[in-house]
């Protein structure tokens, strides 16, 4: 789920950059010329095509050897079996201290050109230096290609094709369907045993959670996140983890004034207590506020959840694959078999 500020510029449309062409040439031109000319590499595949969430039919004459992903998307398709075929990231992946970001999952991410760290941050050098085939994205709202700029996406987008697969507003099996389908297009082996474990595991956690609902009924869960002036609560009508959850038959919050594409309902620290709930799931990535953040909070101090000590990590933009999504189900199962009702 993008938090506040990318939700807000994801839902924007900015104006594309003049001069596109022109610059995208000279852009060519720095690369080198026998850098820019030189084709990659084909596999003898023949033509490759792939129809995105946008509608849009991709094609290629050979089968794509060259990609660049969000960070995410490519520690999935790694889960599926792709490897030497990912060349470039963009948006969370090397945290401070030089390890991988969690968004990186099992990326090598020593062995990928890293062209953006955080949100706005794209290299469109490094990106035309290595002669990308493919991009590859989420996609929140059409058409809208996330943690590629507004500002830049006029001179990215011609550089390669490119693959948007929605992960808003459907279950998050949809978006591991499809980035599954994608990673076999460009040769992943979705018969592996790698692969196949990680789908049973996966089957095997999304019942365990409806087991730990049943076992433990009446249980409210509330997903949220939190920055130093707002208190944002996340909507499960949206937010493809929490819409897969609910069909598990979790009981999420449903907040009731939304903003920023219906996405969340942005509190006021003194009204954090709106929503009553059980168990709480709190955004951990690095953009929000972490539970050891919110001690100075005295309204996060009084939640009866906090209280109880009944707050559970959320991965709030999850990997969309089984390796990756598997242990949120087996993590949700846990903390809802352990809660106890307090609102």
């Amino acid at each position: 789920m993008p938090d506040a500020l990318s939700a807000r510029r994801l839902s924007r449309r900015g104006l594309l950059a003049a001069g596109g062409a022109a610059a995208l040439a000279t852009l060519l031109a720095a690369c080198g010329k026998d850098d820019a000319a030189k084709p990659a590499s084909a596999n003898g595949s023949g033509p490759w095509s792939f129809t995105d969430d946008r509608s849009t039919k991709v094609e290629a004459a050979a089968r794509p050897t060259r990609v660049v992903a969000f960070t995410g998307v490519a520690a999935a398709l790694i889960d599926f079996g792709l490897d030497k075929q990912l060349v470039g990231v963009f948006g969370e992946t090397k945290r401070a201290d030089g390890t991988a970001d969690p968004q990186a999952g099992d990326l090598n991410i020593e062995g990928v050109e890293i062209l953006g760290n955080v949100w706005g941050e794209f290299s469109l050098e490094k990106y035309a230096a290595l002669r990308p085939d493919l991009l590859v994205t989420h996609m929140y709202d059409p058409d809208a290609l996330w943690y590629v700029p507004d500002e830049s996406k006029a001179k990215i987008l011609p550089l390669a094709p490119s693959v948007a697969i929605t992960t808003a507003r459907v279950p998050m099996t949809r978006p591991i369907e499809r980035y599954a389908a994608l990673a076999a297009s460009l040769g992943a082996d979705l018969s592996a045993k790698k692969v196949t474990d990680a789908k049973a595991r996966f089957e095997a956690a999304a019942e365990a959670v409806r087991q730990a609902v049943k076992a433990n009924p009446g249980i409210k869960v509330m997903a949220c996140s939190g920055s130093p002036d707002l208190f944002y609560v996340s909507n499960p009508k949206v937010s493809t983890d929490l819409m897969y959850f609910a069909e598990l038959g979790v009981d999420i919050v449903v907040p009731t004034k939304l903003e920023a594409g219906d996405y969340f309902e942005a509190l006021s620290w003194e009204s954090a207590g709106k929503f009553p709930a059980d168990l709480i799931l709190l955004d951990n990535r690095s953009t929000a506020l972490q539970a050891k953040d919110l001690t100075a909070k005295p309204t996060w101090q009084q939640l009866p959840a906090v209280k109880a000590n009944q707050v559970s990590a959320w991965d709030a933009v999850p990997r969309f694959s089984y390796a990756g999504s598997a242990p949120l189900l087996e993590n949700l199962a846990t903390a809802i078999r352990n809660a106890k009702k307090v609102s």
